[in-house]
């Protein structure tokens, strides 16, 4: 079959590779009708997120079933589902308390508590590098799907893939920012990042009735798009001290009810923030979450919506 296999960082190509087979009692193989790229690839494209062994990408993915496990009972050949990006078991102690992103068994080899970028990992997630499973993703034709008496959801006839796809991973990563926001209704949401988990983001907000969404990015033309899709308040990022500054004018100085990370560990950054990053072995930044803290209001709450889901 053909898939997108990633190499080393900024080299992926399609290949020709081995078609998935079942291995486990509760594996599906996947016929892929669609896939998509996430931000979050370019984590591995880029080499924050290493790989060592070339590995085939992608998380977003949705497809017809083309092989069952003996144990599957829930799903037979010919039904299209679509198949949420983290890999759970269903039955450990994180799966049990509605926390799949954090199971104990998907991920054997680097499970542990800490949770670190390249240490301790959660669950698995698929075509995201050895350290959160080494699963073969869906950028592919085919996909072996584990657990998927557990992931897997059937989608009526009469809902196109366009219109499912987005299910797999960035419409719940910005909808359970929101959620987990506890928003009654009329409250200012802040959300940093116009990408497509911040437009979910603002979507939800907007479903979640709150009386004003804020967005911002470094984009013009993102957040030009962002307002033309939610009708948002947008701020062009400058500096910290501006955004936040232009936030307060717009909330009577008091800052945001919630506020939603959704640029992920790589945010722009000058020379001297990446020189610094590069001496201190930092594979990331924490730059945008200092900005959220000084623009929320008191005794409200901040919510990176990638860690909401990774």
């Amino acid at each position: 079959m053909k898939a997108a296999v990633i190499h080393s960082p900024g080299v992926i190509t399609c290949d020709t590779v081995d078609d998935p087979m079942i291995k486990e009692s509760h594996d599906i193989i996947l016929k892929v009708t669609s896939t998509a790229i996430c931000g979050s690839d370019l984590h591995m494209y880029s080499g924050g997120i290493p790989q060592a062994r070339p590995m085939v990408m992608g998380h977003e993915f949705m497809g017809i079933v083309e092989e069952v496990g003996q144990h599957i009972t829930n799903l037979k050949v010919g039904d299209r589902v679509v198949v949420p990006f983290p890999i759970s078991c269903g039955t450990c102690f994180f799966c049990q308390h509605d926390l799949p992103t954090a199971c104990e068994r998907s991920n054997p080899e680097h499970y542990g508590p800490e949770g670190g970028i390249l240490t301790d990992k959660g669950g698995a997630l698929f075509g995201y590098s050895d350290l959160y499973g080494g699963y073969d993703g869906g950028q592919a034709q085919y996909v072996r799907v584990p657990y998927a008496h557990i992931g897997p959801r059937k989608v009526p006839e009469n809902l196109t893939d366009e219109q499912v796809l987005f299910l797999t991973d960035i419409f719940p990563t910005g909808y359970t920012g929101v959620m987990w926001g506890e928003l009654k209704g009329g409250e200012t949401v802040a959300i940093f990042g116009a990408g497509p988990v911040g437009s979910m983001a603002a979507k939800s907000a907007i479903l979640y009735n709150a009386k004003k969404v804020i967005v911002i990015d470094t984009q013009q033309y993102r957040l030009d798009k962002i307002k033309a899709l939610t009708g948002c308040d947008t701020i062009l990022w400058e500096d910290a001290d501006h955004a936040v500054q232009q936030i307060r004018d717009m909330t009577d100085g008091r800052g945001a009810d919630l506020c939603i990370e959704a640029v992920g560990f790589e945010p722009d950054r000058d020379f001297i923030d990446r020189a610094k990053a590069v001496l201190n072995f930092e594979k990331g930044s924490i730059k945008v979450l200092g900005s959220l803290y000084e623009c929320c209001k008191t005794w409200r709450n901040c919510f990176c919506s990638w860690c909401v889901s990774c």
